[in-house]
């Protein structure tokens, strides 16, 4: 369908029209043009298949920020056809873990983190912040991603984010103190009142090292405590 237009002008013999569409083509793919990318490309030295249990692999590969419109159409590519080859029965349990995650496009996400589970692949999607979420796949679709995990962990995020985050926690019991002072005697009130368990406030202060975040469980290990606040100890000894 798409070299369709191509062959209908050389059959008719409309060189000037096949010669602009070229062009045309030409300017598009131009910026893929590159030697690293002809090598990469070349060759079949491994399958995608990395869950595959007669030849199970780790598959890394990486992006180039100075080139991330050239490198992330390649990814997104390999992502994709990867995404088909691991979500199938009987395959080994897996994992498939995407930093920097708007930096490429990937269509569909949010299907493979909701059908893939049964079929043992866990996908880890790390994000700097909602809004670049936001900005890369539109709002509609961030929605999606954002409220279809079922594992979150957060470090220090400001605004939209930490309020969102807040609000997904959801409202634990307090109690509170007042204490009244006058000039005869000293009054003690104590008030239970229902609030946030992690305030935006706490979330967007946060120490490096902090964080917050919320776990899912399953009906034959059910977990009290899902909502969590920690603190990583980078104590090597």
């Amino acid at each position: 369908v798409l070299i369709n237009p191509f062959i209908s002008a050389w059959k008719n013999e409309a060189y000037d029209q096949l010669e602009g569409q070229v062009a045309s083509a030409k300017i598009s793919m131009a910026r893929l043009s590159s030697p690293s990318l002809y090598y990469v490309l070349s060759g079949n030295d491994f399958s995608l298949d990395l869950n595959n249990p007669k030849d199970p692999k780790i598959i890394c590969v990486g992006n180039n920020p100075q080139k991330q419109q050239v490198y992330g159409a390649v990814l997104s590519l390999y992502v994709s056809r990867m995404i088909k080859l691991v979500n199938q029965k009987n395959m080994q349990k897996s994992s498939l873990i995407f930093d920097e995650f708007p930096t490429i496009y990937f269509n569909n996400i949010d299907s493979l983190i909701a059908t893939a589970r049964s079929n043992k692949v866990a996908t880890t999607l790390a994000v700097q912040d909602y809004s670049q979420l936001k900005k890369d796949y539109g709002k509609e679709q961030a929605e999606v991603i954002l409220n279809i995990i079922g594992n979150i962990i957060a470090g220090q995020v400001t605004g939209d984010t930490a309020k969102q985050l807040s609000e997904r926690f959801g409202k634990i019991i307090q109690q509170r103190q007042s204490v009244s002072v006058n000039s005869t005697d000293t009054s003690v009130s104590k008030s239970t009142q229902l609030d946030f368990a992690v305030p935006a406030s706490k979330i967007s202060t946060l120490s490096s090292g902090e964080f917050v975040g919320m776990v899912a469980d399953e009906p034959t290990n059910k977990i009290d405590l899902k909502v969590l606040h920690n603190e990583i100890i980078n104590d090597h000894d």
